[in-house]
């Protein structure tokens, strides 16, 4: 007598199970329920069709029912919800459009019933604008919302991973996206660091990101949907997307006696059964185990779910297979960039209390010589023992294998040492002969040999500067072009000579860029009696650390106020994200006349302006360099540097893969430019701007650099003031702006003086009384003061320009800024200094 078996959803459990079950028997009586019209689809995809890059809808169906019917004589109800499930009958009750309710008896049953999106009790939540993703019909409405219905505005609720491909889509179609994160962080499976990578990636495409602010209600106003935030923030839409997570579709099962854990989540063993005989269940509804920390979990990915079902299916045609558990490997694409991750996260080895080290490397994709070559971060996770406990992987090219080789040595429960061991796939194309996993093991094997001790950005905060050095092993030049605060700069090549000016009572903290100098420097100090520490990742990764977003992020309490209408996207909303300044036919003419080709890619600031310069040196007027670079500064700085240079900037973007590619022409002297496209930057023979570096935040040398920037502005002269380190303070806000900071920059901003009226002098400050009286002496002579003389440059236009890596040194961000300030670095006003006729440094 055959074996009747029921399936309770389709999608990727559900549907594997089925033809799994087949396959293994041909007698079968296998009957599976759909409550909507779709069995099996590639639910995945739906944001890329929304988004126009999957084109055709037909590709998001995988098996009709039809099909499904004919090749597996599966007997397929769609439209057909079950209800209830009864154990001691061995029945389900169905709700069938078809056919009314009906009891079915079973042998076995198959649960998958996957999750629904959360919608939280809000006011308004149910309003008409407002939409969640999960299957075709979700689909459809969304597309033909966007695509035919003139949306021009979009508030996605949620960072996860849906929410960010959602936000990722809708801007490309040219829309202006707001994401809204209630969280510190997008992405919660990757680290605060590693998310914001993808975060500023977002960004540079104009989505704008609001963190730390949910929710508080929704309010239809016309064909437009109002989001209030709890900080009160508002935001208007055309369109609002919920994702803020899923939970378990499991409300049926009230009553049948399943046991589910404490989110609703059904329980089963290694074999998918629960605890009802001849009752099983895979995917999104299951609680499963985390395969490195052995605790119980819920993975909502579509990989377990298909093995899952595969494994119910074994065991209910009688073969002993078992689940080992879920690593959570997943993948996502965030425009041109890539993050990955697998195994435990940071967050979760802290939240169990498991002890762990950390490393970071940042090689590039493959053999930095070979033409496009990428850089990208791998974040290593392990035990004392050296056992891999998670990785993240975030960069443009080559991310998905190597996530692929550690989350391959985290199942199999390797080594760090076991990455070193890996033979993989070499050619300059594809790789290096020292893969980025090789890489990412030999630091980890350092670590846990006890070759160097490293510690992490955070480590910082807690220092104690009494009994530690913290030594920048860079160049000078690097150094100068940022570092770590109240950092003594030995370059690594001078450090056997200057060991002496190093205390050996003291334990020296080392740092260089990436990390491998560090490593190079902890060996020469240790071998010589010190006691020393190496930053993992270099100050690349410390600059990591110091994310904060740089569109919106809200906080509450704050009462601060922004529309997604009103918001400005670094790409006009008329163009979408892989449009750029230049037509296909103007790229193709560069093409055709370029006389020299460069790749400047994995080179960091400087680098790629040095080889632009030198390469531009041997070539002769009027030939053309195309240039391709991966240093996100690279796109501002070339423009800066061309107008210094006298070079013409023909056209210049942003490619989707996350380089930057930028044709140039040399020109000889006081040949005037040709018409070019609206990315052209024009090299000016005027000399009549005025620019001053304002370094100090002392008084009098402010009140000096706004009376002569005032009487340049009163002459005509274009004036721009670059403020850099201390003379920030002189445009600081005098309220307090509460925004996110990490423990340094609370530290200095708690230190330095907040705005104009806190300055003191450079000479008899007397504790603040200077202040006071050189205040009234002014005041008594009917000289403006210096809050009248700001006011009067900004009314006169002058340009006040702050330095951004100076500001990312002391821990100031934007909002504690006044208004009219620009953010720019030294790229910017080098090209407004060379337009100057003098300069001036105060």
């Amino acid at each position: 007598m055959s074996k009747k078996v029921l399936i309770v959803g389709g999608v990727a459990g559900g549907a594997s199970a089925a033809a799994r079950l087949r396959r293994l028997d041909e007698d079968a009586h296998i009957v599976m329920f759909e409550r909507d019209h779709h069995i099996s689809f590639a639910n995945c995809g739906l944001p890329y069709y929304i988004g126009d890059s999957i084109k055709e809808r037909s590709k998001l169906l995988i098996q009709t029912p039809e099909a499904m019917y004919k090749r597996f004589n599966i007997d397929v109800r769609i439209e057909s919800e079950v209800i209830s499930l009864d154990p001691n009958s061995k029945t389900v009750r169905v709700r069938s459009k078809e056919r009314g309710e009906y009891d079915e008896t079973y042998d076995a049953v198959i649960l998958s019933p996957g999750a629904r999106p959360i919608k939280p009790p809000l006011p308004g939540i149910n309003g008409s604008g407002i939409h969640t993703l999960r299957n075709i019909p979700d689909t459809d409405r969304i597309k033909k919302l966007v695509t035919e219905q003139s949306c021009r505005t979009a508030v996605v609720i949620g960072g996860g991973f849906i929410g960010v491909e959602m936000a990722e889509n809708l801007r490309e179609l040219g829309l202006e996206v707001t994401l809204v994160e209630g969280g510190p962080q997008l992405l919660a499976p990757f680290d605060y660091e590693m998310s914001g990578k993808l975060s500023k990636e977002l960004e540079q495409h104009g989505v704008n990101l609001i963190l730390n602010d949910g929710v508080a209600s929704f309010a239809e106003q016309g064909t437009q949907t109002l989001v209030n935030l709890a900080s009160g923030t508002a935001l208007i839409a055309d369109i609002v997307v919920l994702a803020i997570g899923v939970a378990p579709d499991t409300g049926f099962l009230s009553g049948s006696g399943l046991e589910l854990g404490p989110r609703g989540h059904i329980v089963v063993n290694e074999r998918m059964e629960t605890n009802l005989e001849h009752v099983y269940a895979v995917g999104d509804a299951i609680e499963v185990t985390d395969y490195v920390s052995g605790f119980k979990t819920a993975v909502p990915l579509a990989g377990p779910a298909n093995k899952q079902g595969r494994i119910a299916a074994d065991n209910v045609a009688g073969l002993p297979t078992t689940y080992r558990g879920t690593q959570g490997t997943s993948i996502i694409k965030v425009f041109g960039l890539t993050g990955a991750t697998t195994g435990n996260n940071e967050k979760t080895l802290t939240r169990l209390g498991v002890p762990y080290h950390v490393t970071y490397v940042h090689p590039n994709s493959h053999a930095s010589y070979y033409p496009g070559a990428m850089p990208m971060t791998i974040k290593l996770l392990f035990n004392e023992s050296g056992t891999i406990l998670g990785a993240q992987a975030v960069g443009y090219i080559g991310v998905d294998k190597r996530i692929d080789d550690i989350a391959t040595v985290i199942h199999f429960k390797g080594n760090v040492s076991d990455l070193t061991e890996l033979e993989l796939a070499y050619a300059p194309p594809y790789s290096s002969a020292k893969d980025p996993v090789n890489m990412a093991g030999y630091t980890a094997e350092n670590v846990v040999s006890g070759r160097t001790a490293v510690y992490l950005p955070k480590d910082l905060e807690s220092r104690d500067t009494s009994n530690t050095v913290l030594v920048d092993v860079r160049s000078a030049i690097e150094h100068a072009n940022g570092h770590i605060p109240d950092s003594l700069l030995i370059p690594v090549d001078e450090l056997r000579s200057r060991l002496g000016e190093l205390d050996k009572n003291k334990e020296i903290w080392v740092y260089c860029q990436v990390g491998l100098r560090g490593y190079t420097a902890s060996r020469i100090l240790s071998q010589h009696g010190f006691k020393v520490r190496n930053l993992t990742g270099g100050y690349s990764t410390y600059l990591m650390s110091q994310y904060q977003p740089a569109s919106i992020t809200g906080e509450t309490g704050t009462g601060s106020a922004g529309s997604a209408a009103n918001a400005q996207p670094s790409i006009s909303p008329d163009k979408t994200a892989k449009e750029e300044v230049a037509t296909a036919l103007e790229v193709e003419t560069f093409e055709a006349n370029v006389n020299v080709t460069l790749d400047a890619c994995g080179l960091s600031c400087p680098g790629p302006l040095i080889r632009v310069k030198k390469q531009m040196d041997q070539m002769q007027d009027g030939n053309v360099l195309k240039v391709t670079a991966s240093d996100p500064g690279f796109y501002e700085d070339i423009k800066a540097w061309a107008r210094m240079s006298g070079a013409e900037v023909l056209q210049i973007e942003r490619k989707p893969e996350g380089m930057i590619e930028a044709y140039l022409r040399k020109k000889a002297a006081n040949v005037p430019a040709e018409n070019t496209t609206t990315a052209t930057v024009q090299s000016s023979t005027s000399r009549e701007g005025s620019t001053m570096v304002v370094f100090s935040g002392e008084l009098d040398k402010a009140i000096a650099s706004f009376i002569i920037a005032n009487g340049a502005a009163a002459s005509g002269k274009k004036v721009t003031m670059f403020f850099t380190f201390w003379g920030l303070n002189v445009l600081r806000r005098p309220d307090k702006v509460n925004v996110p900071k990490s423990f340094i920059g609370r530290m200095f901003g708690a230190m330095m003086p907040r705005g104009s009226r806190k300055l003191g002098l450079s000479n008899m400050n007397m504790l603040g009384a200077g202040s006071i009286m050189i205040r009234k002496v002014m005041q008594s002579r009917n000289i403006a003061s210096l809050e009248e003389l700001i006011q009067s440059a900004v009314d006169q236009g002058v340009e006040m320009v702050a330095c951004q890596m100076s500001m990312d040194v002391m821990g100031i961000v934007k909002e504690e800024l006044i208004d009219g300030v620009k953010i720019g670095g030294v790229g910017y006003y080098l090209g407004q200094a060379d337009q100057s006729g003098h300069n001036l440094f105060i």
